[in-house]
């Protein structure tokens, strides 16, 4: 079973948040630190060392994405979740980068963050639904925008063969083609990727992920 460290400097929450965890018998101890530092400090003496690290954001000192990162230090297979009331891009990109395994909101019941520890130890990574929807949005928005090079369905088929490793032949036979028509096809597909044979046009399919895996 478990055992779980919570770290929040507003005490009335981390009292609260240490009974409804230590009241759910799926967690064999949960131990509760007023910031970082102070658990880090724990840490280096404790005899049962933390699967999962409850933290929030906003603590004083050592703040909660620095914290991440030093947990992450010291302890490279434990689970840890963001609990917080920020909900900010900002936050939520530097958490997750820096190591989050989920990003929760103060405002979800304790059952719900319960749950949540449950499925990031089992290589989850929880999140509060509108925090989810941002992410995605956010790693949208990073990803490079696909190059459309107007290839036609034949031609991806034919491309698609080319990436498996096929030759001229062997594609023709595959796709029911005629030798002439797949060439022809081939010299489309180079034009249209600005290349001039088909190790080039596999490496741009490839990087560009032109073509299904």
């Amino acid at each position: 079973m478990p055992h779980v460290w919570i770290v929040e400097d507003n005490a009335a929450f981390r009292r609260a948040a240490t009974r409804a965890l230590k009241a759910r018998e799926y967690f064999c101890g949960v131990e509760a630190f007023e910031s970082c530092e102070d658990a880090l400090e724990a840490l280096a003496t404790a005899e049962r060392k933390p699967e999962v690290i409850l933290l929030d954001v906003g603590l004083p000192g050592m703040d909660g994405i620095q914290g991440i990162r030093a947990f992450k230090a010291v302890l490279p297979d434990a689970a840890l979740l963001v609990l917080t009331v920020f909900e900010d891009d900002d936050k939520i990109f530097r958490a997750i980068c820096s190591g989050a395994s989920g990003y929760l909101l103060k405002s979800e019941p304790m059952a719900q963050v319960a749950e949540a520890i449950e499925q990031a130890l089992a290589g989850g990574s929880p999140m509060n639904p509108r925090v989810a929807r941002r992410v995605l949005e956010m790693f949208s928005k990073l990803s490079p925008e696909k190059k459309d090079y107007g290839l036609t369905d034949r031609e991806k088929a034919v491309l698609e063969h080319m990436v498996e490793g096929l030759g001229k032949k062997q594609i023709a036979d595959r796709l029911d083609l005629n030798p002439h028509t797949t060439d022809y096809v081939m010299r489309c597909i180079y034009k249209k990727l600005h290349v001039n044979g088909m190790t080039a046009a596999v490496s741009i399919a490839l990087k560009e992920r032109l073509v299904g895996p």
